[in-house]
Formats: structure tokens, C-alpha cells, sequence
């Protein structure tokens, strides 16, 4: 069963990427096609690994409403039908990619997968979170399993455009769209949904949560899934603020602090209020936090870009941790530290989970290796998917912190030539 799926994994206990992987983790470079394997976990190339294949939906209404993808194409998701006991559940899955914060990204954007619908995959495999398969997915292998597709480069929140660069800022407006489609497709009678995303995704998951649960009845069980999500607003290696001057240019230029939490804008600026630490204590709405304490992305992109280490001090230790010197792991572990500090008030609300590893990955749920395997990760023995089932079912409280590095031997580690 799952040992046999596993054959096909590439990563068991760590991933070695060659160079070109590295332009995923630059804050504006599109993710090339090799990146599939850190999104998914397996090899294309495997035989012995036959994913779901779902064909990409197009939102044929959303042009009308001005719901457009950067360069004005029509938005898209996959969707695969449920079944059985999960005839009326939705999982909706935000997909991430980074953003672009200034016309020159956005522009180089609009022409990939990340900005325009027309350079999409027709099919993706569904794995993970998103597997219909029992054994790799318990919980909800055949509920309405939905991947919404990331074409805006501002977490689904931006509402502005550029006619000069011809660039739509429409974020917010395609989650809107996508909503009502999938709600006219049957949503509006679910009895239980699940709102979950990676990465940029996840991040989106946050500032739209509560909206989420106001498009259903009080009857109805909402939820939702942070995956990878969490960033940090915290200094990089120089002492710089890298990953700040990204999300303020992001906010500006596409058109989002209208659409960002008022709870937040109310008294802090708009920049801040992208960032999750000043939400999700705020929310009304359970939410799920999976993440890595040493989130390879933020280290390689917000910690310790390039820019901000210039001499190269961090070279070798940003691309495998098993490079780096006592000084640089006593700086990571600080900004473990500083995740922990940041979900402290919201850990203390029981309708709230939370489940951070010890690992250096990015995105646990839509793999299938880290999500649900015979060697994925676990904290206290608990995998990501036992845990989120366990929180979202109500069968136990979840609020699973694993020990600082190197403790943790169950990591599947993304390591980097």
C-alpha cells in the first residue's frame, strides 16, 4: 500500500536540487517546472507512482466581473468530485508561488504559470491533501477536493491595475469569483468545508479565513489550514528587513489594503497587516498552523538572501544546514524562537492547532511524503495528516511543537547543491 506508493518518492530524508531549484527561493523568480518535486514529492519520471490527474476548470463568469489573471486571462481551479460520506464536504486549496512587488516582476510574472492562465498545466496530479486515495489521505480522500489556482502574485488580496504595463491586480476579486462558481457547483450545501493553501497560499488562507466562513450557514463546520503560511516579520542577516520591503511594495503597488483584515488595519498599517503574527490571534474563525520552525524558504529569502549577504557568509549554510557553523544555527534557532513567540496568544485559544516541526521544509500538505507516508514526519508520533484530522474532527486538541535541531531524526530536510 503506502510502501508501495513510496517507491516512486524522491525525497525520504532529504531532496538534493541542482542550481536551477535555487531561483524558486529568490522572492520574484517564477518557480521553474523541477519544482513540481518539491510541491509534490515524487518524481515525474516515476513508474510506479500513478497520481489522480484533474483537469484545470476555467471561470468562465469571472471576465465580467473583472476577476482576471495578471494579464487579464481568465482565472482557473481543478476540481474532482466527492463521494460517499464526503459527497457534501469541500477542501478548497489556495496554491502559493511567491508574489511580485514592482512592474518589472509582475510583467516577467504575466508571462508563466503564476501570472496568466494560458501558460497553466491542463491537469496537475492531486497529492497529499488533495490524494483520493484512502490510504494516503484518511480524512479527506473523497470529499470535493478543489485547487485554486495562483495567478495574481498578492496572496488573492491585490485590487488595482497598471494599463501601461496592461498588469490586473485582481487577487481579491478572483477569490470572490471562484467562490461564487464553486458555490453555484454545489458548495452552498456543504455541511463541512476546509480552507487550506501553502506558502503564499497559506498565507492567503489567513487574511481570507473569516470571509471563508461567512459565505456559509452557522450550521456549517468551517475550518481552516495554514500550511507554510506563517511569515515572519523579522530582520535578515544584515539587519536588514528583506522580507518587509517585499510585502510593502506588494501592498502598494497592488491595490491590497482595502482588502486586509480590519480588525488589524484598524490600528496598524497595511504592511503589517500581511503579515500572519498580527492576525491570527485575532481570528474568529479555528485555524491550523503547519509549519517548519526553520522554513527553508524564509531562511533562503528572508533570512539570508544573497542581498543581504554579499561577502557570501551564508552561502553554504542557506543552501544546506548541515553547512552551517555555531554561530549561524544560534540565529536560526532565534528565529525559531521568534515563530514560537509569535503563535504564543494564539495557542491559547482551544478552537486553534498548531503543528511545528523541527525541519528544514517548506509546504507539508500537498506533499505526499511529508503529508501522510510510512516515514513521514511525525511530532510526539502524530503525522501532519493525523493531526489536522484530529483538530478538525474534534477528536483531540492539537497543539504539537516539536524540540529545537537536530532533534528531530523524522524531517524530510529540502537540501540544495
Amino acid at each position: 500500500m503506502r510502501n508501495l506508493f513510496l517507491l516512486g518518492v524522491v525525497v525520504v530524508t532529504g531532496l538534493v536540487l541542482g542550481t536551477e531549484a535555487n531561483e524558486y527561493l529568490e522572492f520574484n523568480v517564477t518557480e521553474l517546472d523541477r519544482i513540481e518535486e518539491l510541491e509534490y514529492g515524487f518524481s515525474k519520471s516515476s513508474s510506479n507512482f500513478n497520481p489522480l490527474m484533474v483537469g484545470l476548470t476555467l471561470i468562465r463568469g469571472a471576465g465580467a466581473k473583472g476577476a482576471v489573471c495578471l494579464d487579464g486571462t481568465l482565472p482557473g481551479y481543478h476540481l474532482h468530485r466527492g463521494h460517499g460520506s464526503g459527497a457534501n464536504s469541500w477542501l478548497i486549496q489556495l496554491e502559493g508561488g511567491g508574489w511580485c512587488d514592482n512592474i518589472r516582476n509582475c510583467v516577467y510574472r504575466k508571462k508563466s504559470r503564476r501570472g496568466s492562465s494560458n501558460y497553466m498545466e491542463k491537469q496537475i496530479q492531486f497529492t497529499g491533501i488533495l490524494s483520493d486515495k484512502a490510504q494516503q489521505n484518511p480524512d479527506f480522500f473523497n470529499w470535493n477536493r478543489v485547487k485554486l489556482r495562483y495567478c495574481d502574485g498578492g496572496s488573492f488580496s491585490g485590487d488595482s491595475q497598471n494599463k501601461a504595463a496592461r498588469l490586473q491586480f485582481r487577487g481579491e476579486r478572483i477569490w470572490r469569483a471562484a467562490m461564487d462558481d464553486l458555490k453555484a457547483k454545489g458548495m452552498r450545501y456543504a455541511k463541512q468545508a476546509l480552507l487550506s493553501g501553502c506558502s503564499a497560499g497559506g498565507l492567503a488562507v489567513i487574511l481570507r479565513c473569516d470571509e471563508f466562513r461567512n459565505l456559509f450557514p452557522g450550521s456549517t463546520r468551517i475550518k481552516c489550514l495554514s500550511d507554510a503560511g506563517l511569515f515572519l516579520d523579522t530582520p535578515d542577516v544584515s539587519g536588514g528587513h528583506t522580507i518587509r520591503k517585499l510585502y510593502n511594495g506588494v501592498v502598494q503597488l497592488q491595490g491590497v489594503r482595502n482588502n486586509l483584515p480590519h480588525m488589524c488595519t484598524n490600528h496598524l498599517n497595511p504592511t503589517s497587516c500581511f503579515f500572519p503574527q498580527n492576525l491570527i490571534s485575532q481570528m474568529k474563525t479555528p485555524l491550523f498552523i503547519v509549519n517548519a520552525a526553520y522554513d527553508i524558504w524564509q531562511i533562503q529569502s528572508s533570512i539570508a538572501p544573497t542581498s543581504a549577504d554579499p561577502h557570501g557568509y551564508w552561502h553554504e549554510c542557506r543552501l544546506n544546514h548541515g553547512r552551517c557553523n555555531a554561530a549561524q544555527l544560534r540565529f536560526l534557532q532565534g528565529f525559531r524562537n521568534q515563530m514560537l513567540r509569535a503563535v504564543t496568544g494564539f495557542s491559547k485559544s482551544r478552537k486553534n492547532g498548531l503543528f511545528i516541526n523541527s525541519c528544514f521544509a517548506h509546504c507539508q500538505t500537498e506533499r505526499q511524503d511529508t503529508w501522510f507516508a510510512d516515514d513521514s514526519p511525525v511530532i510526539h508520533k502524530k503525522a501532519v495528516a493525523i493531526a489536522v484530522g484530529d483538530w478538525y474532527f474534534d477528536r483531540a486538541e492539537v497543539k504539537l511543537i516539536d524540540c529545537p535541531y537536530p532533534c528531530d531524526r523524522s524531517c524530510h530536510n529540502l537540501v540544495f547543491r
